[in-house]
Order: C-alpha cells, then sequence, then structure tokens
C-alpha cells in the first residue's frame, strides 16, 4: 500500500509515462508517510472516450486525475499533503509538456482503503 491510479485524457502528452510514475512514486515515499518504497503502486490508465464541459469537440481541454488509495488510519493533515504534493509533481512534471495547446485540469483525490484489503506476496 498505497495504490496511485493516473487517469489520463488522450489529448495530454506525457513524454515518458515510466519516469513520470517515478517521480510519483519518489515524492509519495520521500514524504515519509510508507514504510517500504516497493510498497507504493502506481499505473497509468488510458481515458479512451471523454468530455470536458458540454461543449467541447475541438478536445482543447483534458485532464489527469490521481487517485491514491492508502490504509486507514492517517489524519487529513497527512491525506491533505500527500494530495498537494502529487498535485505539485504532477503540474511540474506535464505542465511544461502541454505548450498550451490543451488546457490541463489536474485533479487529485486520496481516499482510505477499505477496511477489508488482503495483500500475499509471492516468490520472496
Amino acid at each position: 500500500m498505497p495504490h496511485l491510479t493516473i487517469q489520463v485524457t488522450p489529448n495530454i502528452s506525457i513524454t515518458h509515462e515510466e519516469s513520470f510514475l517515478k517521480a510519483l512514486n519518489k515524492v509519495l515515499w520521500d514524504s515519509g508517510h510508507f514504510g517500504k518504497a516497493t510498497d507504493i503502486k502506481a499505473r497509468i490508465v488510458p481515458i479512451e472516450a471523454f468530455l470536458v464541459g458540454v461543449e467541447d469537440d475541438e478536445q482543447t481541454n483534458g485532464f489527469v486525475y490521481a487517485h491514491l488509495k492508502i490504509m486507514i488510519g492517517r489524519d487529513m493533515s497527512i491525506r491533505n499533503q500527500l494530495a498537494e504534493l502529487l498535485l505539485a509533481t504532477i503540474e511540474q512534471t506535464l505542465g511544461a509538456e502541454q505548450s498550451g495547446r490543451v488546457a490541463l485540469q489536474i485533479c487529485v483525490e486520496v481516499e482510505e482503503i477499505s477496511v477489508i484489503y488482503h495483500k500475499k506476496m509471492l516468490n520472496i
């Protein structure tokens, strides 16, 4: 734990997806709130169909939605700190790559995972 899922509209450019995920995992690790770096799992889930607003036929708007799921027990200030760190990292990493061609919205949600969560390590 944690699990980070990034949803990205197809009109948003991510030059190096692995480097992007590494930057996000690193900022989470550097926050000091997680026990092992290998506990942090991130993935990018592309979005095929999307609409921002009601009339964006030219798809001049796009978004990145980051959903971080963490174990229960961290207070709101920690969850808010993690959200701010992810938001800043996404903005810093992707903002310049868009070159003004797309209005980029960055959304971050930090949520506690269900109390029913099982994890098993294989091939250790």
